[in-house]
């Protein structure tokens, strides 16, 4: 008579996903502070001790963000609309050029200087932003397009981190698939267009979360490369709000503000976190 195996319970396990949820309950408590904060009443916004919840909600802090911005001669959707169509356009010509970029180096092995060039996507990778913002200062004063939304979009949409993801990607992808195409007939543009961009969409998806994430929250271009204030974007804007008089009294309008600014970028990650998910397993950035 066979005697009977009794399965091992895996406490491992069960402790580590016991971990991964307290954690992740953690990186959830400022999100939810905010949203509380941003519905509070004045009442409960100053109580000692302070209170996490909100109790009696309320819509007035969203009004007083409005009227704040009203009494200017730009509304805070102006702020809005600058910040959507300077984010989209970064993200969206960023991830075509980055695109654009990295075929050829992943593909085209016989292009001249292909490793150069790439050394030197992955040395750009090195250096801080902020070591270009003089010499791209002067670029965009030079050429006439301070006060345009030109000044806040070209200096962003080379970006190598973008090239170095998708190039690793492709290196990924057979190069069969590229010569079946190439036989029946498809042009290089062909090829790229009908083969290596569906293939190509969680790398794809990945940078446009960071490119989102990065053009939406950064102030600096709106401090730099614009003067006019119906030309400044979103952060410029809560900057000034957290800045101004009665800064205090001003604590349940800036978390409105604050609230309504992470709420796209958020739904952004929503909306790419399996295919970022996958790029980060097949992209080769372990290597």
């Amino acid at each position: 008579m066979q005697g009977i195996v009794k399965g091992r319970f895996d406490w491992g396990g069960l402790l580590l996903y016991a971990f991964l949820t307290v954690l992740g309950g953690a990186m959830l408590v400022p999100l939810v502070y905010m949203a509380t904060t941003a519905l509070k009443p004045v009442s409960e916004l100053f109580l000692f001790p302070p209170r996490f919840f909100v109790q009696h909600p309320t819509w007035m802090n969203f009004r007083d963000l409005l009227l704040i911005t009203g009494t200017s001669f730009v509304p805070f959707s102006r702020y809005i609309f600058n910040s959507m169509v300077v984010s989209g356009c970064i993200v969206v010509f960023g991830t075509l050029i980055s695109a654009m970029a990295a075929y050829p180096l992943a593909k085209h092995r016989s292009m001249p200087f292909n490793s150069a060039i790439f050394s030197m996507i992955v040395l750009a990778l090195m250096f801080s932003p902020i070591v270009l913002q003089i010499p791209q200062y002067l670029l965009i004063s030079r050429s006439g397009l301070m006060n345009t939304y030109l000044a806040l979009i070209l200096p962003y949409l080379a970006a190598p981190v973008g090239m170095f993801l998708m190039t690793q990607f492709l290196r990924q992808i057979p190069d069969a698939l590229l010569e079946a195409a190439r036989i029946d007939g498809a042009s290089e543009w062909k090829v790229f267009r009908i083969v290596i961009l569906p293939l190509l969409k969680p790398a794809i998806a990945t940078y446009a979360l960071l490119s989102f994430i990065q053009a939406w929250n950064d102030p600096y271009p709106s401090q730099v490369y614009t003067t006019q204030e119906d030309m400044k974007a979103l952060p410029l804007a809560i900057q000034t709000i957290s800045g101004g008089a009665g800064v205090i009294a001003r604590v349940g309008t800036l978390a409105a503000a604050s609230f309504l600014m992470i709420i796209p970028t958020i739904l952004v990650f929503i909306i790419t976190q399996r295919m970022v998910l996958q790029t980060m397993a097949h992209s080769g950035l372990k290597e």
